[in-house]
C-alpha cells in the first residue's frame, strides 16, 4: 500500500516545499494538508485557541487506546539555494528542518491508515502542529486539549520522527532517554561608565568586562561541571561601542545554552549567574542576566524506545535500525508532548546511501530527500497499526 501511495505523498512535499511559513501563519501549508484530509474524508479541527493553522484530525477504532503521531509545519527565515525544481517560492523562507517530509509523510501514512480503518484496533490521532521553530506550538496545543480529551480522544501515546541528514536514507534512529537538549538562551549586559579611549582610567571599561565574563562562562563546562555530562554554553553575539576611541557606557553579550537534565540546567543558570556578577564587580561595573526558558530536553520513554526499535527492525529489516548512541544538542518543543504522555521521538535518515556528506539541517541547501519518504511512511503507518498493550510493552 505504501508503495500505491508513494508517488502522490513525493508530490505533496514537493508542493510543501514551495509554500514555506512563518509560525502560526501556515496558513497556505494547513489548507492543503486540509485538502488531503477532506480528500480522505478523515475527519478533523481546523484551528485550536492561538494557534488557528493547526490540524488535528483522528480514525480509527472508538474503544481502543489512542496513538498521536505528530508533523511540524513551519518554516524558517531562510533564503533557499537548493537546486530542485520544486525550490521555494516565498522569498527569504524555506523548509530548512524537512517539515515537509514530515507533513507529507503523516499524510501519505494517513492515507494508508484509512485504507485499513476498519481493522485498526487503536484510535490513531494526526497532529500536524505549527510554530516548532522556537514558537513552542506544542505547548499551544497541549494547553488547548489535543493531548487530554478536549480535542479529539485523549492520546495514550505519542510519536514524532524527523529528517536527520547524518543517517544514511533506509535508516531509522532512536534511543531511550534524554535525546535532544533544552535550549534556553541568555543576553547579559555589562553597565560600566563611558570615557574617551584615551583616557581609559576615568571610566569603568564595560568591554574588558564582557570579554573576562565571555571566556569565564566556557570555565563552567570544563570546571564546574561533570565531565560525562555534557552541556554546551555558546556565546552567539557580542555588542558595545560605536567608535574606536570612546569607552562605552555598556556592552552585550548573548547566546544558548543546552542541556539535558534540570538540575545541570538550574546550575548553569546560577553560575553564569554569579560569575558575570562577580566579574563585573571585580572591573567597577554591573551586570545583568536574562535568562529565556527554551525547550525542555527531549526525553524518550523507554519503553517505546524499544518498540520502536523492535518496529523498524520488523518492518525495515536488522540493519536498517542504528542505535542513537548519545544524545543531540539541538532542541524541539516535541518535548512537551513527552513531559505529559509517553511517546517517542524518532531519527530517520535522509543523508545519501553513499555516505557522502549532505547538507544539514538549518542549511539553505537542506532538502528532506525522496529516498527517505517510504521509510517515514512506513514508520508512522506501523507504530500505530501496531500499538496495543501487548506489542508496545506498555
Amino acid at each position: 500500500m505504501i508503495e500505491a501511495v508513494l508517488p502522490r505523498a513525493i508530490e505533496l512535499r514537493h508542493r510543501l516545499h514551495q509554500v514555506p511559513e512563518p509560525g502560526y501563519e501556515e496558513f497556505k501549508t494547513a489548507e492543503i494538508i486540509r485538502a488531503e484530509l477532506d480528500r480522505l474524508g478523515i475527519r478533523y479541527v481546523a484551528g485550536v485557541p492561538d494557534a488557528p493553522t493547526a490540524t488535528v484530525a483522528w480514525m480509527g477504532s472508538a474503544v481502543g487506546p489512542c496513538v498521536a503521531l505528530r508533523a511540524d509545519m513551519d518554516a524558517l527565515p531562510i533564503e533557499e539555494r537548493a537546486d530542485v525544481p520544486y525550490r521555494s517560492r516565498h522569498a527569504g523562507w524555506m523548509h530548512a528542518c524537512g517539515h515537509d517530509g514530515h507533513m507529507a509523510a503523516l499524510a501519505g501514512a494517513a492515507e494508508v491508515l484509512k485504507a485499513s480503518e476498519a481493522r485498526l484496533r487503536v484510535c490513531v490521532k494526526l497532529i500536524f502542529q505549527p510554530a516548532e521553530e522556537g514558537g513552542g506550538g506544542a505547548a499551544r496545543l497541549i494547553s488547548a486539549g489535543v493531548l487530554d480529551g478536549r480535542v479529539g480522544p485523549a492520546v495514550s501515546a505519542i510519536f514524532a520522527l524527523h529528517g536527520w541528514p547524518g543517517l544514511p536514507a533506509g535508516t531509522v534512529a532512536t534511543k531511550a532517554g534524554a535525546i535532544l537538549a533544552a535550549t534556553d538562551n541568555f543576553a547579559v549586559t555589562i553597565a560600566g561608565r563611558g570615557s574617551h579611549g584615551g583616557y581609559p582610567h576615568l571610566g569603568r571599561d564595560p568591554i574588558v568586562a564582557m570579554c573576562h565574563a565571555v571566556l569565564s562562562l566556557q570555565e563552567i563546562i570544563s570546571r564546574e561541571m561533570d565531565p560525562t555530562e555534557p552541556a554546551v554554553i555558546t556565546v552567539g553575539r557580542i555588542e558595545g561601542g560605536t567608535a574606536v576611541n570612546v569607552v562605552p557606557h555598556s556592552a552585550a553579550f548573548s547566546g544558548t545554552v543546552r542541556t539535558l537534565s534540570a538540575g545541570t540546567r538550574a546550575m548553569i543558570r546560577s553560575a553564569m549567574e554569579r560569575r558575570c556578577a562577580g566579574i563585573a564587580a571585580a572591573h567597577d561595573c554591573r551586570a545583568e542576566l536574562r535568562w529565556l526558558d527554551g525547550y525542555p530536553p527531549t526525553v524518550n520513554d523507554p519503553v517505546l524506545a524499544e518498540y520502536v526499535a523492535r518496529v523498524a527492525r520488523q518492518v525495515l529489516g536488522d540493519k536498517a535500525f542504528v542505535p542513537a548512541g548519545r544524545p543531540s544538542m539541538g532542541g524541539e518543543d516535541f518535548a512537551y508532548y513527552l513531559e505529559r504522555v509517553p511517546g517517542c521521538f524518532v531519527l530517520v535518515g535522509t543523508g545519501p546511501a553513499d555516505g557522502r556528506t549532505a547538507p544539514g539541517l538549518h542549511s539553505d541547501c537542506y532538502d528532506f530527500a525522496d529516498a527517505a519518504m517510504p521509510v517515514a511512511m512506513a514508520m508512522f503507518v506501523e507504530l500505530a497499526a501496531r500499538y496495543e498493550a501487548g506489542d508496545s510493552g506498555r
